[in-house]
């Protein structure tokens, strides 16, 4: 009996054990503003250059860009470089089936990946931005490319030319009485862009993959605020209601 009971406790704390074991990922906060409408449309021409050729953004349309200031014409001219209108749905031609073969896995549609991606050690917006530029070279993977984040991605680096080509360095830690090493992301080759430009440029994609997510947030706030304006009024009118109601009786 007694073995018994060990083997189930043991297997109640597995889980626990496991995720103790596992890696803490510490995530760098995403540098973005929401209300920065020059961000945001910077951020909407980097995903349609560098995103929208292997993922598609199946739950947004392009027209839903006039709500960060851009004209219908604008839309056309700058970010629509197919056959698309602009009251089209942001999706691709790439054959699913072939995606897979070629990157192991089918892209996901990147419309909620800013919200689908939250977790207890940040936001989605966080962790996509310490993912874009956790990239490295990694000769083992199949792409030439891997990465701190996501493990074993089957994603290449899309952005490389613009950051340059980061490796996986030691770095040595002094402890209390002890030396410890560490695997830290050293830039390699430089790119076009400098470190201080590339996190901006980032910053901005992810500025706008977070709007995507939810286009309507801004304006949810400021209606729930009303409401609460409102209900809190309404309080005081219920509560005035009540006491004339009930004044002959207490």
């Amino acid at each position: 009996m007694n073995k018994i009971n060990k083997l189930f406790s043991i297997l109640l704390l597995a889980p626990t054990l496991a995720l103790a074991a596992g890696d803490h990922l510490k995530l760098d906060r995403a540098p973005i503003n929401e209300e920065d409408m020059v961000s945001l449309q910077s951020g909407a021409r980097h995903f349609v250059n560098y995103c929208l050729n292997c993922h598609s953004a199946g739950y947004m349309r392009y027209n839903r860009l006039q709500d960060l200031g851009l004209s219908e014409k604008q839309i056309l001219d700058n970010l629509v470089f197919t056959g698309a209108k602009v009251g089209d749905l942001m999706k691709i031609s790439m054959d699913p089936k072939e995606a897979k073969s070629w990157f192991g896995a089918t892209p996901p549609d990147l419309s909620v990946i800013a919200r689908s991606r939250a977790s207890a050690d940040g936001s989605g917006a966080d962790w996509l931005y310490t993912y874009l530029r956790s990239f490295y070279r990694d000769a083992e993977r199949p792409t030439g490319w891997n990465n701190t984040v996501y493990a074993n991605v089957g994603m290449p680096h899309a952005l490389w030319e613009l950051q340059g080509e980061q490796v996986l360095a030691e770095h040595k830690v002094q402890g209390e009485g002890f030396m410890k090493t560490e695997m830290v992301l050293k830039l390699d080759k430089p790119g076009t862009l400098t470190a201080i430009e590339y996190d901006r440029m980032v910053a901005d994609l992810v500025n706008y993959m977070v709007y995507m997510a939810e286009p309507v947030r801004n304006e949810r706030k400021t209606i729930g605020m009303y409401v609460l304006i409102a209900l809190f009024l309404l309080f005081f009118l219920v509560y005035a209601l009540k006491k004339e109601y009930w004044k002959d009786v207490h």
